[in-house]
């Protein structure tokens, strides 16, 4: 893993995903292969593949306090291009000490995370206008190993989940993207509803796959090594637009017939395509 250390002009975003967003790092040690944050290789060439680099925005917490002083409050994402709970967050706690930064100043935190070490953090949360999502792709331990290798598993996340409303802190998940014609069947869809919600988890978002620059290389290698087979299905499903329109419209149906199974329809608030 290479480390490198930068400077920041500005860390508090205007966002599609939410007001705002703030990413304390570029790049993720978690190196997920289906990772849409690949894309800020376009603006920050590196020679290393996504998930051998991090680079640590050392002036984060100054840049923000700078910012804050004109700011408006409101929902801020931690984070959309990176995971802000990965592992060197350990060692900086950065995004720690934003959290605490807005928070003072009156905004309200959206997270999502892979990590365990979010629970660090639940001193901050805790009472506060937080909402703490974790993302759940599969239940099945290799399958993850392949997709997300470098993440906490999946009952480590769902344990931060239970954790996290014991400590009186809102939860949701993230499913996605779901794994095409590996982890996305009603019966998968719905054991991955059931179990959010018995840790807790009050809303869910669902994602397909999608062919973000820089995302079908990493996958296409992956299918070649571990599932030839599947290859010619993955690239009609995401380039042939009739082919992902019909892929989506089956995900939307086994999706919303899988939360009606488990009970949960009313806490699946957005499908994200």
């Amino acid at each position: 893993m290479i480390v490198r250390e930068s400077v920041c002009k500005t860390i508090l975003n205007r966002g599609g995903l939410s007001d705002y967003t703030l990413n304390c790092y570029t790049g993720c040690s978690h190196a997920c292969v289906y990772c849409y944050a690949r894309f800020m290789q376009r603006f920050h060439p590196h020679d290393e593949p996504w998930g051998q680099f991090v680079d640590v925005k050392v002036n984060a917490v100054e840049v923000l306090k700078r910012q804050l002083r004109r700011a408006t409050p409101g929902r801020v994402f931690i984070s959309s291009a990176c995971d802000a709970w990965q592992p060197i967050e350990a060692q900086w706690r950065l995004t720690r000490r934003c959290c605490e930064l807005l928070l003072e100043h009156g905004f309200s935190l959206g997270t999502l995370t892979k990590s365990t070490l979010i629970r660090r953090d639940f001193d901050v949360f805790a009472g506060r206008p937080v909402r703490l999502g974790v993302t759940l792709t599969t239940l099945d331990r290799r399958l993850q190993q392949l997709w997300e290798p470098a993440a906490a598993t999946a009952e480590d996340r769902l344990s931060v989940l239970r954790d996290a409303q014991q400590a009186g802190i809102e939860t949701s998940v993230m499913l996605g993207p779901l794994l095409p014609f590996l982890s996305d069947s009603e019966t998968q869809i719905e054991e991955l509803l059931r179990r959010a919600a018995e840790c807790g988890a009050k809303q869910v978002w669902v994602d397909a796959l999608n062919p973000r620059p820089r995302v079908w290389p990493a996958v296409a290698e992956l299918l070649r090594a571990e599932f030839p087979s599947l290859l010619p299905q993955y690239r009609r499903m995401l380039f042939d637009p009739a082919a992902r329109a019909e892929y989506l419209s089956q995900i939307r149906t086994r999706v919303m017939a899988a939360a009606r199974r488990a009970n949960v329809a009313d806490r699946v608030t957005a499908c994200v395509y």
